[in-house]
């Protein structure tokens, strides 16, 4: 598996991958990280820049509030432990 692609953006890494058919979007932020695969054959997707597409910004910002989710959820199990 390898990098194709970087999207640059300031609260988070997002990495396009490519394997197998199927592209995997990968954001990190932190310790934290989402994984979405999609495949070539399911959707039309031609290359590289209409997975760019649909990384749209409603996209990323609902990702990043889902890293806040992924915190308080680790911080309860954490004080619960």
């Amino acid at each position: 598996m390898r990098i194709i692609a970087e999207i640059p953006h300031p609260q988070c890494k997002i990495a396009i991958f490519y394997m197998n058919g199927k592209y995997l979007v990968q954001f990190t932020a932190g310790n934290y990280e989402q994984t979405f695969k999609i495949s070539e054959l399911d959707y039309i997707i031609k290359d590289v820049n209409d997975i760019k597409k649909i990384v749209s910004d409603e996209f990323v910002n609902q990702i990043i509030e889902r890293f806040g989710t992924m915190h308080t959820q680790l911080g309860t199990a954490l004080i619960d432990f």
